[in-house]
């Protein structure tokens, strides 16, 4: 297993194993979309107390949820380069910083979309809000810390620092409306329970999947391209790149 984790992080195996990869992130992202928009706007009732302003839920909680998640796989790719010096776990971390802060500021607009009808206002400073805003202020400094330095050793250094020091926040997003008087409502979802109408969760987890085959597809994506520009001088880059100017 270690082996094939070795070959793959190599940047040649990679770019070639990934791009027989995307396809199957990328179509089950599209057709996930299809089947939870269907379920969330058709087939998913109106919540007795929201109306039809429920359904921004099925867009705002999967965005809220891929930002924590995001986060963490650029901090733990952040610790791996920093650690064992893997070019692939940089490569990943840096690639995945714009999606997050991308599903971040999702949450946050939606979330205020959301919360206008049902507090009066579009931003409180609620503990989840202000911490998630925390959560879009550290992707855009890690993000900015990278790109000021010419070096992609030490950026990816100096960032991976402030990665890992920045995962502090996600318990605290998460546990926010336990540990403080919130506004924001509770988790209708836990390992033991869910306290929803089932179509609800339906739709809800479907647009959650696609979201994160979006972000599988995206990842390779962009790392493929941040490959290239890394490995330029390398012999492989410079094959394939004679190779498709013919």
């Amino acid at each position: 297993m270690w082996k094939w984790i070795q070959a793959f992080a190599s940047p040649k195996n990679f770019y070639q194993i990934s791009a027989k990869i995307i396809p199957w992130f990328l179509y089950p992202f599209i057709g996930l979309t299809i089947v939870g928009l269907y379920w969330a706007l058709i087939i998913s009732p109106a919540d007795y107390q929201q109306g039809d302003s429920v359904r921004i839920m099925y867009v705002h909680v999967p965005a809220a949820w891929m930002s924590l998640l995001i986060y963490i796989v650029m901090a733990v790719a952040s610790a791996i380069g920093l650690i064992w010096q893997i070019k692939l776990a940089d490569i990943v971390a840096k690639v995945s910083a714009p999606i997050g802060a991308a599903f971040t500021f999702l949450a946050l607009v939606t979330g205020a979309v959301w919360g206008k009808p049902m507090w009066g206002t579009w931003w409180v400073w609620d503990a989840r809000l202000t911490s998630e805003l925390i959560l879009l202020f550290l992707y855009l400094a890690y993000i900015s810390l990278n790109n000021a330095f010419d070096n992609p050793k030490t950026a990816s250094k100096a960032s991976a620092v402030l990665a890992i020091v920045g995962l502090v926040n996600i318990p605290i997003i998460y546990y926010s409306v336990e540990w403080w008087n919130s506004l924001h409502q509770g988790s209708s979802i836990s390992v033991n329970k869910v306290s929803m109408q089932i179509d609800m969760f339906i739709s809800l987890m479907l647009i959650s999947f696609a979201f994160k085959f979006l972000y599988g597809a995206l990842l390779l994506m962009r790392a493929r391209d941040e490959v290239l520009i890394r490995e330029q001088n390398s012999g492989w880059v410079k094959t394939l790149i004679t190779k498709g100017d013919k």
